[in-house]
């Protein structure tokens, strides 16, 4: 009968021999599983797998063609399904992670204001797990630095191609985000507030106002810095801005000293 001590140092050794194993044994290389096929047809098998909703094929094709024939029209091609691919799998983070490598390698390319896109449109999803994807939920309450990514990128793709015909399309994620960034402002201002910091609480309600001109939230922006003002004192201050409160949004139908029992 085999004592513990002898029956620690069996397991070890068995341990230590499959980890040599492992060690030794070659990796495969994704071009392996189509290395008789073309290029063109690797490409093209790839393209079907895309119609059929096999993604996870087409990756693993595109993957190989990229790897087995780095160049060519077709394998420059791939590089843009492979974005696409990734995103309908929901795998947000490789597919903007591809299409940062098709804008850095094909900045020329007559299609790379579709990676500009997909970037925009996949930094944004990251931003949501399945819940917030399903659900309405407020968005500016969350982490929003994927959501500023997003803006920054649909903003690179106005910028460089106003004529794409996906600028449309990224103009509309724009607004949208922009709006969500200042609603984001508008929380932080109402948090300093309710916790007594008037003066961050204003200095944030005023960035609002300053850098997000037309978002919904700069009316309730301009109400609660005008009553941050009232608190600390500072009448004159206060006085301006609901002025400009009442100047600018003659018809927004919220009557300042009742909002905020003043």
């Amino acid at each position: 009968m085999i004592d513990m001590n002898k029956k620690i140092k069996l397991i070890a050794g068995v341990v230590l021999f499959s980890g040599f194993l492992a060690s030794c044994a070659t990796p495969t290389d994704p071009a392996d599983a189509f290395k008789n096929e073309s290029a063109h047809e690797i490409y093209v098998k790839g393209k079907g797998d895309l119609r059929s909703k096999d993604y996870s094929e087409a990756i693993k094709r595109f993957e190989a063609l990229d790897v087995q024939y780095p160049y060519g029209e077709e394998t420059e091609n791939s590089q843009l399904y492979i974005i696409y691919a990734y995103y309908m799998k929901e795998d947000y983070i490789l597919a903007s992670a591809a299409a940062d490598r098709f804008i850095r390698i094909h900045p020329t390319n007559p299609h790379v204001d579709y990676a500009y896109y997909m970037r925009g449109i996949s930094n944004y999803y990251q931003n949501m797990g399945l819940m917030e994807r399903l659900f309405i939920v407020d968005l500016a309450t969350r982490d929003l630095s994927q959501i500023q990514k997003s803006y920054n990128d649909f903003n690179e793709l106005i910028t460089r191609f106003p004529n794409s015909m996906y600028a449309p399309s990224a103009h509309q994620y724009m607004v949208f985000l922009r709006n969500v960034l200042a609603d984001h402002q508008l929380h932080v201002a109402e948090y300093y507030y309710n916790r007594q910091a008037y003066v961050a609480a204003a200095n944030r309600a005023s960035n609002l106002v300053a850098h997000y001109q037309g978002a919904p939230s700069v009316v309730p922006g301009l109400e609660l810095m005008a009553k941050a003002y009232r608190k600390l004192g500072m009448i004159k201050l206060e006085e301006d801005t609901v002025a400009v409160l009442k100047y600018n949004y003659p018809y927004a139908r919220i009557d300042y000293d009742a909002r905020y029992d003043l």
